[in-house]
């Protein structure tokens, strides 16, 4: 039952597209525009049309089946022998849409595959012998099946990988003895300051504090002076009009999602406007298995032969890198990326990562892309939020790019290069931020992140309660993260430089120490002014350290209030600029933040608090156009 070598590696009996429109699965324009579009994009017929969604997955790979001589078989009724399978191969199965089914009474070994082309025959020849056969069934069947039988091992390297291969670098262990150790110092040593020597001690504390907060501010302003001049800089327009389509790799797409079957919409729909070959696209749904409302709206939407569902089994933690790590063996592409469900990344923008790749250091692996929200100016928090996103990745991250400091990747549009991920055993499904993590991990490993300008843009929180536990969460995740990478101090100089672990210092674990220690702050100088206009503090601190905490005060203040301002003017969201005056109310919140978050890092520090999304009022309007635009629900 071997497949006979035919003309072009094509294997037909007669060209697929005649045998579609001769089943009336497609009209006879259809495939003429599919066989154009597959010269243009340079794949095979079958992967238009599906892409398309013109033709259902399942007709297409019987009518494959038919064309070739080779029977179909339906997985699910027909498994295949499980003694054949190694889970080792789990990636080649999904990778090449090939593996082992049965082994016939004469001793030939059957090969089922969803991709019968010269290429998998001389692959399976190369890895099970000259003696195989072959049957035909379609890519869902391989791909489940392979979830199926070894759902136990995949879920288990999804959430042991790193800390196996790496454990130095996994959250798994949130502090370790040494670091106990030296907490434990500092804290004896100020206690037994304040005992012996408290004015003093009050003294130097205060003194480091305010040395902290100047460098703090100092440095952020830095990043906005360097902003305009990133390594990577943007793709410009002339690069990815250079690209051309039939030279595009295909771009593996994770969509992870825990209950938001009322957004999925909004995602495909921003997907199927993307401007790459529809039929390079590898899209998986990463849903929890037992999410059914979102499984099963996943399936109402009729979405399209480029979308699969990876459905990820239960274990613990129930974490969105966990069920990014299990999909991960799914991934066929030569570039990955993750967005979120109510994601609507600019059209241009996997073209302008390849071009940027394609110009890039080869170290570079990952390119980031701007985030910012579509639902902006809905009330005061969105603005706030979309102030503080405008400064952080149109100003601080470019900043971090042209000073060679450690980046921490945003939750979203961060495109990784496939191979680097897999090397570096993928996200730490132990850090609830986990994408800061991978970013500083990537830095140490020697790799570098780009930052380029194409914007993806999101839903902004609407409520204070679901914002404050998305920040509690994001707070949390970057005191894991400094954790992880200050256990080795000397290897991160080392690997960062002395100007990039200042740099990591500053960014990652100023956030969380001024978060900390401003309300502490607030509360001293609102003590003191009511009991004594500020004029006790002249017996208590020299002159020095009242005249560095004053210019911290006014000076430091007024200049992240000034930062601030300046994200919404790079955008020309000149509407914006006056709520920058209202920002010490959103770092009152933030503070809110972070006590939460340190409590749940001591408490709860796998425990992954859910941000409910779909609460905007412009996500509805956003959903209706994307229903409007479906190609309706199919079975």
């Amino acid at each position: 039952m071997s497949i006979p070598n035919r003309e072009n590696a094509g294997l037909m009996s007669q060209p697929i597209g005649a045998l579609l429109v001769e089943k009336a699965l497609i009209t006879p324009a259809q495939c003429e525009q599919a066989l154009q579009l597959a010269q243009r994009w340079k794949v095979r017929f079958g992967e238009v049309v599906v892409a398309m969604g013109w033709v259902k997955s399942l007709d297409l790979y019987r009518a494959l089946a038919t064309n070739i001589g080779v029977p179909f078989v339906d997985l699910a009724a027909q498994p295949p022998d499980a003694t054949l399978l190694e889970s080792a191969d789990a990636a080649l199965y999904t990778g090449h849409l090939t593996m082992p089914w049965r082994r016939q009474e004469s001793g030939q070994l059957l090969v089922v595959t969803a991709d019968p082309g010269a290429e998998t025959v001389a692959l399976a020849r190369r890895k099970w012998g000259d003696d195989i056969g072959f049957v035909v069934t379609s890519k869902f069947d391989i791909i489940w099946t392979t979830q199926r039988i070894f759902d136990t091992t995949l879920s288990h390297d999804a959430v042991n990988s790193l800390d196996e291969r790496d454990p130095v670098m996994s959250a798994k262990r949130i502090v370790t003895a040494p670091q106990l150790i030296f907490f434990y110092l500092i804290a004896t040593a100020i206690v037994f300051g304040l005992v012996r020597a408290p004015l003093a001690t009050l003294v130097a504390v205060n003194t480091l504090v305010g040395v902290w907060y100047l460098g703090n501010f100092l440095f952020k302003g830095l990043l906005v002076w360097n902003s305009e001049s990133a390594q990577t800089g943007d793709a410009d327009e002339e690069a990815v009009l250079a690209l051309h389509d039939d030279d595009l790799p295909v771009f593996t797409v994770l969509v992870p999602m825990f209950q938001e079957p009322e957004v999925l919409p909004i995602l495909a729909h921003a997907l199927r406007n993307l401007k790459y070959p529809r039929a390079k696209l590898d899209i998986k749904l990463v849903l929890e298995a037992n999410d059914t409302p979102t499984i099963e709206a996943a399936k109402s939407l009729g979405l399209e032969g480029i979308f699969e569902i990876i459905r990820v089994p239960p274990s613990h933690p129930q974490t969105k890198p966990k069920a990014c790590n299990y999909a991960l063996n799914y991934a066929r592409g030569d570039y990955l990326v993750i967005y979120d469900a109510e994601d609507k990344p600019e059209p241009d923008q996997l073209l302008k990562v390849v071009a940027a790749f394609r110009r890039a250091p080869a170290n570079t692996a990952c390119i980031q892309c701007k985030l910012n929200y579509y639902n902006a100016r809905e009330n005061w928090l969105t603005r706030m939020f979309s102030l503080d996103y405008s400064l952080m990745f149109d100003l601080l991250l470019p900043g971090l790019e042209r000073l060679k400091v450690p980046i921490p990747l945003g939750g979203t549009s961060n495109h990784f290069r496939l191979d680097v991920l897999r090397e570096l055993n993928g996200w730490d499904p132990f850090n609830v931020t986990e994408d800061a993590d991978l970013g500083i991990r990537m830095t140490q490993k020697g790799y570098r992140v780009g930052v380029i300008n194409s914007t993806t843009y999101e839903e902004a929180n609407v409520a204070v309660g679901n914002w404050i536990r998305q920040r509690s969460r994001w707070i949390k995740g970057y005191m894991m993260t400094f954790l992880v990478h200050t256990r080795r101090p000397l290897h991160f100089v080392r690997s960062n430089g002395l100007g990039g672990t200042l740099g990591f210092t500053f960014f990652v674990g100023g956030t969380v120490v001024s978060s900390l220690l401003n309300p502490v702050y607030w509360a001293m100088m609102l003590v003191f002014w009511a009991s004594s206009r500020t004029s006790g503090l002249d017996d208590l601190f020299p002159p020095f350290l009242r005249y560095l905490s004053l210019f911290n005060l006014l000076a430091g203040n007024g200049a992240f209030i000034y930062l601030t301002m300046l994200g919404p003017l790079r955008r020309k969201w000149i509407d914006l600029v006056p709520y920058s005056l209202t920002v010490p109310v959103y770092w009152a919140l933030m503070s809110i933040a972070a006590f939460k978050a340190l409590w749940q890092l001591i408490y709860k520090p796998f425990y992954w608090e859910k941000t409910r999304h779909g609460l905007s009022s412009h996500t509805a309007i956003e959903l209706e156009k994307a229903k409007a635009h479906s190609p309706g629900a199919v079975s």
